[in-house]
């Protein structure tokens, strides 16, 4: 008999787990999915439509080897264990694997964990499952939404639009941040004024009048409050009390995200890379073990073993006084509990331990998931929060101090917390009860738009409002970028001329399907297909044949959009010459196609073909040009409105480390900003 056989996703995870099972295993990698849905049948769906939307898979291009490899080790193994990630996309991948390798139902078992240690992936064979057929089918339906969707609207767009893509999840993040441009542009800034009165320690700011809340408007108003105060101002109260002040919970997919986003830098797309390095496993002096716990999850549950571990921990290192309790959040909709969440996976393997293996982004990212899991079990930090009125003339001013009574989880996550004591003089012992100001100003103020969204503020918002899963916003934010239907300025997302246009298309034909309510419902949806509480083809069934119908008739009536001129004339017929898009490119032809059937030559062309939007103006296009003495650079078309220009040429990909732009230079794509850079394919 063979040895018994684990196959799990990654090479990095196979080296490590083998390590733990000794030689009676043998641990190999799928490297992911081996099988998608072809491009057979209508529309190029892979999907029986009139067969119960039956799936028609094939292999993935380049995996014909690998899968023969898996199929010879099965053969010989004595016995097969499908070690796949533990969620509904590693449910699939482990579907897909008993189905194209053969195995059979005697010679199989399913097995996961949320860590990979030596203990829990020993202990994960203890409690060894068939596969979910429900997990499996909410993915399948899953992919085959998406891609009936994605198929479909993309198609529409292609013909209709400028755009490149539309999407389930996609297109409804986009509207997102569409509709925030546009609150932007109808805000009319309001002027309003305060009034503040400064002392020696302190200040205090115009809060009521006659204890009711008070609205500045206009500065006449601001001169006449002013005339009324003097600066003797009487203590009307001194209130103070003592606040505990929580550590947040252990960090979910989204929480890490929008952390690390703010407090790191990092992209939702480098911090899902990091973690998986650190989930995998990193060679240690004299282990190979993952660090932190699964990363793709919405729990913010912790393991008993892990919070035992800890509070010990906490004791020995800062003392009893220090401990605290466990956090149990109420869950919302759309909560998968079925793990933990991101956490280290030992509290005694910390930061500065394991510092010296990681490369400097790695221990960033391990350091924060650490101390946060740290200090969700650390006893509340305690302040003494003071308010003080003061009145002057029945106008009422308010103050506000804080100071730090007990640092509780302070202690360990003060460098990602902002808690800095303000404090103000004892006011309740002044005898005379009456405070002197050294002066009393206003100022002028407007009100500001909503701002717009940032990556991290982006997923908070499309977390709370079920949009998709936390596992693939990295994905859905690199799409719209890559798709050129946003630009990122300053850290915020500003959508492209072409990415408003394609959302207002969407709307206009398929409102009811490209909104919040309708995604999250179809969350909701897939969830119960999980719980085998709905069957998969019925909700397919459903969709569709509401879908289909608002396709048709989008194509048959969506305006299409002229292409764009360049500002030349046809020299055969005297015609606007036009941007066309072609099966290589965009090229230069007469509008007056195809009547006129002139095509401008590649040598001409390259002066007046556009090679992405102008990153300085956001308006031109950046075209490649020539000096006078013949030398290549790429400009903007505004030029010299806009003087953007740069000798390398550039690429639409942005940096992954900043969100510049990027240039490639032989083998060399390089950052314009930073320091980042990698080579290409000489080919």
């Amino acid at each position: 008999m063979g040895k018994n056989l684990v196959i799990v996703e990654s090479p990095s995870k196979s080296k490590t787990i083998e390590k733990y099972l000794g030689k009676d295993y043998k641990v190999v990698s799928s490297l992911g999915h081996i099988r998608d849905l072809s491009t057979s049948g209508k529309f190029g769906f892979g999907v029986d439509l009139e067969n119960n939307f039956k799936p028609d898979y094939k292999i993935i291009k380049g995996k014909s080897k690998l899968v023969k490899q898996l199929k010879e080790e099965v053969k010989n193994a004595s016995f097969v264990y499908l070690a796949t990630d533990p969620d509904r996309e590693g449910e699939a991948i482990s579907w897909h694997l008993y189905d194209t390798l053969g195995l059979k139902e005697n010679n199989y078992k399913r097995i996961v964990f949320n860590e990979i240690t030596k203990d829990v992936v020993l202990n994960s064979f203890t409690k060894a499952r068939k596969i979910d057929d429900d997990l499996v089918k909410s993915q399948e339906t899953r992919r085959i939404l998406d891609r009936i969707i994605g198929f479909r609207l993309s198609k529409l767009m292609q013909s209709k639009t400028g755009g490149k893509s539309a999407g389930r999840v996609q297109s409804v993040a986009l509207k997102l941040i569409v509709d925030r441009e546009r609150e932007i542009q109808a805000f009319n800034a309001e002027e309003y004024f305060e009034i503040d009165a400064y002392f020696n320690d302190f200040e205090a700011k115009l809060d009521t009048y006659n204890h009711k809340q008070i609205e500045i408007k206009k500065e006449i108003e601001a001169k006449e409050i002013l005339s009324k105060l003097s600066k003797a101002f009487t203590i009307e109260s001194v209130d103070k009390k003592e606040k505990a002040k929580k550590a947040k919970y252990p960090f979910t997919t989204s929480t890490l995200q929008q952390e690390a986003s703010n407090k790191l830098g990092f992209t939702s797309k480098k911090t899902m890379n990091l973690a998986q390095k650190l989930y995998e496993g990193i060679t240690l002096k004299d282990e190979t073990v993952g660090l932190i716990t699964y990363m793709r999850t919405d729990s913010v549950r912790l393991s008993d073993e892990f919070v035992k571990s800890t509070y010990a921990y906490i004791s020995d290192k800062f003392g009893k006084e220090y401990i605290g309790y466990v956090k149990v959040a109420k869950n919302k909709d759309n909560v998968q509990d079925a793990h933990e969440a991101i956490r280290p996976t030992s509290i005694n393997r910390t930061p500065e331990l394991v510092k010296e293996f990681l490369s400097n982004d790695e221990y960033k990212l391990y350091k924060i998931i650490y101390f946060r899991a740290l200090a969700s079990l650390m006893k509340d930090a305690k302040v003494e929060a003071t308010t003080v009125i003061l009145d002057n003339n029945n106008y009422q001013f308010k103050t506000t101090g804080q100071v730090l009574l007990f640092d509780g989880y302070l202690k360990v996550y003060s460098d990602y917390e902002e808690s800095e004591d303000k404090i103000l003089p004892a006011l309740d012992t002044y005898k005379s009860k009456v405070i002197v100001a050294n002066n009393i100003e206003y100022s002028s103020h407007f009100t500001k738009p909503p701002a717009r969204y940032t990556e991290s503020k982006l997923i908070k918002e499309m977390e709370e409002l079920g949009i998709g899963r936390p596992s693939t916003y990295a994905k859905t934010i690199d799409t719209l970028i890559e798709r050129a239907y946003v630009k990122i300025a300053d850290k915020k997302f500003i959508p492209t001329e072409v990415g408003i246009e394609t959302t207002d298309k969407l709307q206009e034909f398929f409102k009811d399907i490209i909104n919040v309510k309708y995604t999250k419902e179809m969350e909701d949806d897939l969830d119960k297909i999980a719980m085998g509480k709905l069957v998969w083809n019925n909700l397919l069934d459903k969709f569709y044949r509401d879908f289909e119908p608002k396709v048709k008739e989008a194509f048959d009536n969506m305006e299409k959009k002229a292409p764009k001129e360049t500002g030349e004339n046809c020299p055969n017929c005297g015609s606007p010459l036009v941007i066309r898009k072609g099966r290589y490119g965009e090229f230069i032809a007469c509008s007056n196609y195809p009547t006129c059937k002139y095509i401008k030559n590649d040598k001409e062309a390259k002066e007046v073909i556009a090679i992405m939007d102008c990153p300085k103006c956001h308006d031109g296009k950046v075209i490649e040009r020539k000096t006078k003495k013949g030398k290549i650079f790429y400009g903007c078309s505004n030029y010299p409105k806009c003087d953007f220009a740069t000798w390398d040429k550039p690429i639409e990909e942005k940096c992954p480390e900043c969100g510049s732009i990027l240039t490639q230079k032989k083998t060399k794509i390089k950052c314009s900003n930073c320091n980042y850079e990698k080579k290409i394919d000489k080919k």
